[in-house]
């Protein structure tokens, strides 16, 4: 039998350090210690790694050749939405986070701050204005993380683990909220109507055992809520809350949800200033009212203004610390890691730039943008949208042919035309750099390529 393999610069892969770590847990051993991870997810061998390149030039040489496959939405025409996203960054926004007081300050506290804690104060006060909010945290990793802490929040606020899913969530962010929140919340998804929330069927479900009803604002196909004063009217009857997980791209046009009622507004800046970045730049936001009982639930930091010892003078520093799990550690409600600060700092240089007038023009054109190729598309023989709700950069349509199939025709002309979400249903994905021509070619070649197929099939069939 081989001797167990000892890393030099690693202490806890010596086997004697993994039995203390093991029994510190409680577990008899490694696989006990992952239980909780699916099998389907665990790889049963070694990893396929290649030989150790020993010189630097050499390893460069293989990452290059690694990245050189990969083809960014610069290359091709995109039409890839479901969560991340190619909107457009002003070059000002990259010249800012990549000044090294920003780049480099990941965390650290007042004495070595060089105006972070400040300009990360300015990017809460700006998503604040745009949410119709009163208090937004420092972003955490992402938005998906976001709105599994907003709903964890809700399951602490009232004492209660039941959750009714009112809206269609995109499966990759459902995934990550149902595996954060399984041990303290009991997700229930109510089926939507026309591509939204059931107000009648979520009223119908609702008890004095849910924690809150989850809306998804624009929900996982692009569809706009319209009745989410009617679900928080429902919601707080009964005791409950109500959390809207969003994209803030909207709502330089759109009513913010905290009008309509909602208690706590989630979701990721991404679409704010951030490239996607071969998969994106995320951070998430939490948002509540000026209501201590919520507030003190928010596990994330909080910068604010704060007096000096010098009369006239101010700083910026951490709101009620003490209720963070930096400050808590293990005793804290909810641990909170990595702070995606930088991109913060992104997020607020892109809407100080863009200001009210800006952001509602881009919503404007995003709304019209949607429409436009939700039309040209509907118009080809075949091919229908997926509900008739209203749309904001996202949409669903029902091909006649394999969405599959399409994606690899429109690929090889250099299109990458949506994300497959059915066998015959294909998510199409809009923004501020999809030109109408783009549209245009995106139909043109849908439609040649469905007539062909179709063609094909039917011989096939004959």
């Amino acid at each position: 039998m081989s001797e167990p393999f000892v890393h030099p610069y690693i202490p806890n892969t010596a086997p004697d350090v993994k039995a203390a770590m093991l029994a510190a847990v409680g577990a008899a051993s490694v696989e006990e210690f992952y239980a909780d991870v699916p099998a389907e997810l665990r790889l049963d061998r070694p990893l396929d790694l290649p030989a150790p390149l020993l010189a630097e030039q050499d390893l460069a040489r293989h990452v290059r050749g690694v990245l050189a496959k990969n083809r960014s939405t610069d290359e091709r025409l995109s039409f890839l939405g479901a969560g991340t996203y190619n909107h457009y960054v002003p070059a000002v926004v990259d010249e800012v986070i990549n000044r090294s007081e920003f780049l480099t300050a990941y965390a650290g506290e007042p004495y070595e701050d060089h105006g972070r804690f400040q300009a990360l104060f300015q990017y809460q006060s700006l998503m604040a204005e745009l949410l119709a909010m009163d208090v937004v945290n420092v972003p955490v990793y992402d938005g998906y993380q976001a709105t599994s802490t907003g709903l964890t929040m809700s399951g602490r606020l009232t004492g209660r683990r039941r959750v009714l899913v009112a809206s269609d969530v995109l499966p990759a962010k459902y995934s990550k909220v149902h595996d954060y929140v399984r041990h303290h919340i009991d997700l229930e998804i109510v089926p939507t109507v026309d591509g939204t929330a059931d107000a009648a069927a979520v009223a119908a479900r609702l008890g004095d055992d849910v924690a809150a009803v989850w809306v998804e604002t624009p929900s996982f196909s692009g569809a706009v809520e319209t009745r989410i004063r009617e679900l928080a009217d429902a919601a707080h009857a009964v005791g409950a809350v109500l959390v809207v997980g969003t994209d803030p791209i909207g709502y330089g046009v759109l009513t913010p949800p905290s009008l309509h009622g909602a208690d706590i507004v989630t979701g990721d800046i991404q679409s704010l200033g951030l490239h996607q970045w071969y998969g994106g730049a995320h951070g998430g936001f939490i948002a509540v009212h000026d209501d201590p009982r919520f507030v003190m639930e928010m596990p994330s930091r909080l910068f604010g203004l704060a007096s000096t010892d010098v009369p006239g003078e101010y700083g910026f520093g951490d709101v009620a610390y003490e209720r963070t799990s930096f400050a808590l550690r293990e005793e804290g409600k909810e641990w909170v890691g990595t702070a995606a600060a930088l991109w913060g700092i992104a997020a607020g240089v892109y809407l100080s730039l863009m200001g009210p007038q800006g952001m509602a023009e881009l919503g404007e054109l995003l709304l019209a943008r949607t429409r436009y190729a939700q039309q040209a598309l509907a118009a080809i023989p075949g091919v229908e949208l997926g509900d008739g709700a209203l749309h904001l950069r996202e949409f669903t349509v029902t091909l006649p042919v394999g969405a599959s199939d399409v994606i690899r025709a429109l690929r090889a002309e250099g299109i990458e035309p949506g994300v497959a979400v059915g066998e015959r249903t294909l998510l199409v994905c809009v923004t501020d750099m999809t030109s109408q021509a783009d549209i245009d070619r995106l139909a043109a070649a849908l439609e040649r390529v469905t007539a062909s197929t179709s063609h094909i099939l039917e011989e096939q069939n004959a």
